[in-house]
């Protein structure tokens, strides 16, 4: 059987342990001993995103569904979204938003950079905003941006933070709480490290007392969370309710990978993502290519970069061939000038060195003039440090 690296942004390769608990028999979704595993995976949720008091939610569905949730049930029509644009997938976010109010604005700089805290906070000023988008990083573009301080100025001005984790959640450094973030939300099929399936969403207390003040119903009847609220308060105890049927082979997924997440640590996770994520890039840099993500901004969990002159997307189909499948780009206009990396989640340093082992051999393929062996050298230098 032909066996091929998955280096995508998403799907990841999964854990063994992970996908045999997904293939256990199923269990009714209303049993007890479900109860308890689903109410185990949202405990360890907390410590996952450091938030201690939080409310999670688990629904079943992709990152986009997540995002849906959060649009759905905190901004009304009327009210004003600013989203901090980073790339494709927060231009997404302002499009989702628009199903819900008619006032959203997008704050942008350059491609591959983050627009200025001075830029996002004169939008702030500008007219009172219900919410603050930012994708921590963006899955077009590799950038990531700087939560913390953007969400600084989202609570200075009233505004709720609201923070796409769909390519940073359990890899890049995030502290709900120390950060005072109101809702983060992500997918499974990323650096969480379960297949493709669930959206999961935090919500802090400060988000939830607000949510209580909404005027007017939730405009969309799977999404509301008065609807899932005493399920997941329920599940969260260990017992059971209904209102839509979890996605029960995946949960059991979840608590497995949960548990290898928290039993490595979220500050170690933390760091070996950081190390990965520089090895992989330098050895990039190391082949002459160039990152889509300005210096300072490239993300633990995904890279971007520009083909070389006289290189198109065909050398992804060349790397695939060589064993390792990668990503094409996805921004509008730039699309067929850019390739993707995503590494995160299990990802180890072999992995890192056979990607970058493919992709020289893809770009020679292509007649690309590089140095054999001079971007893995240069990613060893980081692993073996």
């Amino acid at each position: 059987m032909e066996r091929k690296l998955l280096m995508i942004p998403g799907p990841i390769s999964f854990d063994p342990e992970v996908l045999r608990a997904q293939a256990r028999p199923s269990l009714s979704h209303v049993e007890a001993d479900f109860g308890a595993i689903f109410g185990r995976a949202l405990r360890s949720l907390h410590q996952v995103f450091m938030c201690e008091k939080g409310q999670p939610f688990v629904l079943a569905g992709s990152g986009t569904l997540a995002m849906e949730l959060a649009a759905a049930n905190f901004v009304e029509r009327g009210q004003r979204a600013v989203v901090v644009d980073t790339g494709w997938f927060s231009q997404r976010y302002a499009d989702i938003l628009k199903r819900y109010t008619d006032d959203v604005e997008l704050v942008s700089g350059e491609v591959g950079a983050v627009p200025s805290l001075d830029k996002v906070e004169a939008a702030l000023k500008a007219r009172p905003a219900k919410m603050l988008t930012i994708t921590h990083v963006d899955t077009s573009t590799g950038v990531i941006a700087p939560v913390k301080e953007l969400a600084a100025l989202a609570r200075k001005h009233g505004a709720l933070s609201v923070v796409d984790g769909i390519c940073a959640t359990a890899a890049c450094e995030f502290r709900q709480d120390a950060w005072q973030v109101d809702i983060c939300f992500t997918a499974s099929q990323k650096a969480i490290g379960v297949p493709a399936g669930l959206g999961l969403t935090m919500l802090s207390e400060e988000a939830m007392q607000r949510f209580q003040q909404r005027q007017t119903p939730v405009p969309n009847y799977y999404c509301d969370i008065n609807n899932w609220l005493p399920v997941m308060q329920a599940y969260e105890q260990d017992k059971v309710a209904y209102f839509a049927t979890p996605a029960v082979n995946l949960i059991y997924a979840l608590d497995v990978s949960l548990k290898q997440i928290l039993a490595e640590g979220m500050e170690p996770r933390f760091q070996r993502h950081a190390r990965l994520g520089n090895a992989f890039q330098e050895g990039m840099r190391g082949l002459g290519l160039e990152l889509l993500a300005k210096p300072g901004l490239e993300a633990p969990t995904i890279s971007a970069m520009y083909y070389p002159e006289g290189v198109d997307a065909s050398l992804v189909g060349k790397v695939a061939a060589n064993g390792v499948t990668i990503a094409g780009g996805v921004m509008p206009g730039l699309a067929p000038k850019y390739f993707r990396v995503g590494h995160m989640g299990a990802c180890t340093p072999s992995d890192i060195v056979a990607t970058i082992g493919a992709i020289e051999r893809g770009l020679l393929e292509c007649g690309a003039k590089v140095q054999l062996g001079a971007g893995l050298a240069a990613a060893q230098q980081i692993l073996s440090d």
